[in-house]
């Protein structure tokens, strides 16, 4: 006759496990008896005509007929408007031995990487000038840039 295989271990591991189930099933059942502090009806919110949320549901008598044919979806069109490739600005820095520097645009303050190809007139620090801007390998650069 064999022996049994349970050790006194396994048997209080097994105890603890049914207690830990038991335990389980009884806060189930009390969370289910117990009734819900509000529910699904307290989490929703209302819309109201002035675009505020509200916790009560609109009044349909000031519900407005909307035509959704007139419902434009999208970006609306701009009229034909010539946008000048051109930009002014002034020349920030420019090192002559090293061949670059940087344009400030004089509308927006943004500085622009120059390089002495890029230049059609040979310009010095402070020279106002007009340019185009063109992506390089490290960032926007000014191009085609020209003296006032």
């Amino acid at each position: 006759m064999a022996k049994n295989q349970n050790t006194f271990n396994k048997q209080e591991n097994e105890k603890k496990r049914l207690k830990r189930r038991k335990e389980k099933l009884e806060r189930k059942e009390e969370q289910k008896s117990r009734p819900s502090e509000g529910g699904f009806d307290s989490m929703i919110a209302y819309v109201d005509e002035f675009g505020r949320l509200t916790d009560t549901p609109p009044d349909p008598t000031k519900r407005t007929k909307v035509d959704a044919s007139t419902i434009e979806v999208g970006v609306a069109r701009r009229e034909d408007e010539v946008v000048s490739p051109f930009k002014n600005g002034r020349v920030d820095f420019f090192d002559d031995s090293k061949g670059f520097g940087f344009i400030k645009e004089t509308g927006t303050q943004e500085k622009y990487f120059v390089h002495v190809n890029g230049l059609l007139d040979p310009v010095k620090e402070g020279d106002m000038v007009t340019f185009e801007l063109e992506q390089g390998r490290k960032g926007i650069n000014a191009v085609r840039v020209k003296k006032i």
